[in-house]
């Protein structure tokens, strides 16, 4: 049974890492990837473009451009989802503008990899406790639910805008670090949090019933149960299978951990779907 003060624990864990993941990212931008000119991925990317033709602070940027995504995930993504995710992106806005603009390195390739990699733990932190560093997350997430494809072709594309424009508005030169800096990105936010977008999780459990209803409660999505025998103690169980996304992830495990300690559990990755996916489809 989740409790009053589990819950609130889990929320305050959520933020601490939130706060400590914006802070990270502001690192990797002030130190290494601002300073070199070379941009980031998604949405902070785009506010690094944009600043560098304007008055207003690559920080000041990112906030501003956040404001309509996350109007948009408000309406269409999920309200939670899209506050923690808000509020990663405010206190990036913070810590940018409070973090000195230094430059560690002077060579190139070295800002990319190493920005590339510090902003990619700022930002896969917050995925694995189920929030994001917003913008381009909500907005691949939407056009994803538009047209059913995956996550991953959105991502690519957006990005590669970024590079692209990066070329023209500076050298080919800086665009190619900034494809550096992106896919340092993307491999480490695949370690520290999954190689797959969606994952199906196989929960062997003796408390189906508390268990649904408490997932049921907290994650949108279908569950399929199965009955089962334990192999050593022959018990009788059952064994709850339901297929989510990455930023999912964290709220099934604690909700699992905190209704029942002693289910097993398997996170194996999806590589697709077919048929309904969402639990009010």
């Amino acid at each position: 049974m989740i409790t009053r003060q589990t819950t609130l624990w889990m929320e305050l864990q959520k933020i601490g890492i939130i706060i400590f993941g914006a802070f990270i990212v502001a690192i990797g931008l002030n130190f290494f990837l601002d300073p070199a000119n070379i941009f980031a991925s998604g949405m902070t990317g785009i506010a690094q473009l944009v600043s560098n033709f304007s008055p207003v602070s690559t920080g000041v940027m990112l906030l501003l451009l956040n404001i309509p995504v996350a109007i948009l995930g408000w309406m269409k993504v999920g309200r939670l989802f899209t506050f923690y995710s808000f509020l990663h992106v405010a206190l990036t806005t913070f810590f940018l503008e409070v973090v000195p603009l230094q430059t560690l390195a002077e060579d190139l390739m070295l800002n990319a990899v190493f920005g590339g990699i510090i902003t990619a733990v700022g930002v896969a932190l917050p995925l694995r406790f189920g929030a994001s560093a917003g913008g381009l997350d909500i907005i691949a997430l939407v056009l994803a639910r538009m047209s059913d494809r995956p996550l991953g072709v959105y991502f690519f594309g957006l990005n590669a805008l970024i590079v692209i424009a990066a070329g023209f508005a500076f050298d080919w030169e800086q665009a190619l670090f900034t494809l550096v800096s992106i896919y340092a990105t993307s491999r480490i936010i695949d370690m520290v949090h999954t190689r797959h977008v969606k994952c199906t999780a196989f929960i062997v459990t003796k408390k189906a019933d508390e268990l649904r209803e408490a997932i049921h409660s907290h994650v949108t999505r279908g569950i399929t149960r199965m009955p089962a025998k334990g192999g050593y103690d022959e018990a009788e169980k059952e064994v709850l299978m339901i297929a989510i996304t990455r930023y999912e992830l964290y709220t099934l495990r604690q909700v699992t951990e905190a209704s029942d300690p002693e289910a097993f559990t398997n996170i194996v990755p999806t590589s697709d779907i077919v048929g309904s996916f969402r639990k009010d489809d």
